[in-house]
């Protein structure tokens, strides 16, 4: 059945990255006019709000809007509401007393009067759990009030009349046109877009970035669910379902937008924007052929290593560099599945199997396999803890069932899966939905991290969603729902207790939760106990924030200007920690000088960390700033070029203040990221 309606949510969806909302302009204007759609954007803004965000954004011109989660239709080409629409709103609503039952609640804040009207009561209750929006259910329907209610995104609470929500409204659209159900097609990314969803007949585009709760209660529908973010994603689903023939590329000489954040430009001013010249690009395939070559080094029976056999020496402790790591073969995996070499996938397949045919009996995946003896090691140096392996394994499992479709192979080793999520979970020792971690006890594993720490934390979300997006392509769909609720309840524990307000924490009892309310911060912490917390920046655990959509596109712009902002990308892209600790900072432990490793701006102690500059890539690219993140990647290669003894080493990681490249050399993850950054930036081999 052809297309005939196209609705969609503006932020998070068309809206969020900015290079991408443009891209989707001009594929959407050269569509044919007889093959083009009807276009609806269906957004909880009001139409002032919306019909100014059309006229200053990328944004194509819409037939129809439906504003206020589905309480007003308005007509864009004769700029007027549908008036049969609003009367249908009228119905039963008494706005006064739904206001009377919600100001009961202790932590509801009133949205802006911007963000209200007639149809639409709005609060903030951040956190909100499931059985406090069915008791306010409850207390709508004793009071003989028909009202709906909306929850989303974890804090927007919207009070609608019964007819009210956005795939109401949109039905009624289509009947009133005369369109079919199976004739519309939907994209989203929170749960207010639930309802467009589950309109009978109707086809869906679930953007990469959205909410776990979209995903949870979309399970049973079949949708499109995209592999990349916002605009981009909505046209990955266009191509799924025939609108456009074939996902369209970049233009590497850039793309003029409108949706730059006026506070970016003036942080951005120095920094060139007219796009890439050949020499360059030239240059960047040159380097993909160099991180094949290097990842490629790495190729062993069990896996990927760590580093390369035969370019490195091992003395001491760093023997077991010479292994199949839980966290550097998985985090290879992810970048080896976007080379497009068989080579790559199987080796892919092979670090996966060593893994998990070495679980414990308990469920803990291996800090390290070494690959002449096969044997598994749990720990770190000195026995240290060794977390997150699991976290890794089950997050790279993921994307290569999602790479391949070897559902087979899934099922083999669900249950593995299960006992390792299992041995994860009972890190929760305080039921707060946030797991401990043992100091120094992950990839930072001589510094002095513990309890909650914010790379950890943010692993143990996407995680959560992984392994119920596992359990859904194994279809399990009871089970996967569990994981996505919870995974939902995680992202708002790490938002509330490592990204503090000004604004009074309620219902907390914690030291640290109250100097929360002393000040802000422009970034995720790097660490919170219930004695203290660290304000340092964690380079590395907010960028991950982003990428696995802890962080929104506002928040993400805030870490951004701080870290562009203080030099985290100087000399290169980046160093993992902001600012370094040093000799008599109480942060300073003794065991730092293990093998001079922690030393300031050494290692952890903000070092940078090459395949930790390509994530940085993949951050800046995801915020809309493509041109930047093209030049921040030719960077990332001068530093992958520089090598100790040959050119091209694909270092470890480098001094924080010279750039001069220290550690192992052809390095996995260093190789495996940047052919992952390249990729995401639509840059390979010709």
């Amino acid at each position: 059945m052809p297309i005939k309606l196209f609705a969609s949510d503006l932020d998070g969806t068309l809206l969020g990255k900015p290079d991408s909302t443009a891209l989707f302009y001009k594929v959407w204007k050269a569509i044919p006019s007889e093959e083009r759609p009807l276009l609806c954007y269906n957004t909880g803004r009001l139409v002032d709000d919306t019909l100014e965000l059309i006229e200053t954004s990328d944004l194509p011109e819409p037939d129809f809007l439906i504003c206020g989660v589905g309480t007003f239709i308005y007509q864009f080409r004769e700029r007027s509401l549908l008036k049969a629409f609003s009367e249908v709103m009228e119905e039963g609503w008494d706005r006064h007393k739904v206001s009377e039952i919600v100001s009961r609640l202790p932590d509801a804040v009133m949205q802006p009067s911007r963000y209200q009207h007639a149809y639409k009561a709005s609060w903030y209750l951040e956190g909100a759990q499931k059985e406090t929006i069915e008791d306010l259910e409850k207390q709508f329907f004793s009071a003989g009030i028909p009202a709906q209610v909306v929850y989303s995104s974890g804090r927007d609470l919207d009070i609608l009349p019964p007819m009210a929500n956005k795939g109401n409204a949109l039905h009624w659209l289509a009947r009133h046109l005369g369109i079919g159900s199976d004739e519309l097609l939907v994209a989203g990314d929170s749960g207010n877009d639930t309802a467009m969803f589950l309109i009978p007949g109707s086809r869906g585009i679930i953007v990469e970035n959205a909410q776990p709760e979209l995903i949870e209660a979309t399970l049973h529908l079949g949708c499109f669910q995209a592999d990349t973010v916002c605009a981009e994603g909505v046209l990955e689903g266009m191509v799924h379902y025939g609108l456009i023939r074939t996902l369209p590329s970049y233009d590497l000489s850039g793309i003029e937008h409108k949706q730059l954040d006026p506070e970016l430009k003036q942080l951005l001013s120095g920094h060139r924007h007219d796009g890439i010249s050949n020499e360059e690009l030239d240059y960047l395939r040159l380097a993909h052929g160099k991180a094949i070559e290097a990842l490629r080094k790495n190729i062993t029976p069990l896996g990927f290593s760590a580093c390369s056999l035969e370019d490195n020496i091992s003395r001491g402790t760093d023997a077991n560099y010479l292994s199949v790591w839980g966290r550097d073969g998985s985090i290879a995996v992810m970048g080896a599945l976007k080379a497009g070499d068989s080579v790559f996938r199987e080796c892919s397949k092979r670090t996966l199997e060593t893994l998990l045919d070495h679980m414990s009996l308990t469920g803990q995946i291996p800090s390290n396999v070494r690959i002449t003896t096969g044997e598994p090691d749990y720990s770190g140096v000195g026995g240290i803890s060794s977390i997150d392996s699991g976290l890794w394994l089950i997050i790279a499992f993921h994307e290569y069932i999602r790479a391949t479709g070897e559902i087979a192979f899934l099922r083999e080793r669900l249950g593995q899966l299960q006992k390792a999520i299992d041995w994860l979970s009972a890190h929760d020792s305080n039921n707060d939905a946030l797991i401990e971690i043992p100091e120094a006890g992950d990839w930072t594993d001589l510094f002095g991290r513990s309890y909650n720490v914010l790379y950890d934390e943010v692993l143990w979300y996407r995680c959560n969603v992984a392994f119920g997006r596992l359990l859904e392509t194994a279809g399990n769909l009871d089970a996967a729902g569990d994981y996505l609720r919870w995974s939902h309840t995680i992202k708002q524990q790490i938002l509330a207790k490592f990204w503090p307000s000004t604004a009074a924490v309620a219902g907390t009892a914690h030291f640290s939760d109250k100097q929360f309310s002393l000040g802000d911060t422009s970034y995720l912490l790097a660490q919170v106990t219930p004695f203290d917390f660290n304000w340092r920046c964690d380079v590395y655990g907010n960028i991950l924030a982003f990428l696995y959509n802890v962080l929104d596109i506002d928040r993400a712009k805030i870490a951004f200007r701080f870290m562009w902002g203080v030099g985290c990308n100087e000399p290169y892209p980046v160093v993992n920690l902001y600012p370094v600790v040093g000799s008599g900072d109480a942060d300073w432990r003794s065991y730092y000088t293990v093998n001079l490793l922690n030393l300031p701006d050494h290692y952890h102690n903000g070092g940078i960390w090459p395949f930790i500059g390509a994530q940085w890539v993949r951050f800046v690219h995801r915020l809309g700033l493509r041109e930047v993140a093209v030049q921040e990647l030719i960077r990332v290669a001068r530093l992958n070029q520089l090598g100790v003894a040959v050119e091209w080493e694909f270092n470890e990681w480098a001094h924080g203040v010279t750039g001069r490249p220290m550690g192992k050399a052809f390095q996995a993850w260093s190789a495996s990221e940047f052919i992952l950054a390249c990729t995401e930036l639509g840059i390979g081999r010709k």
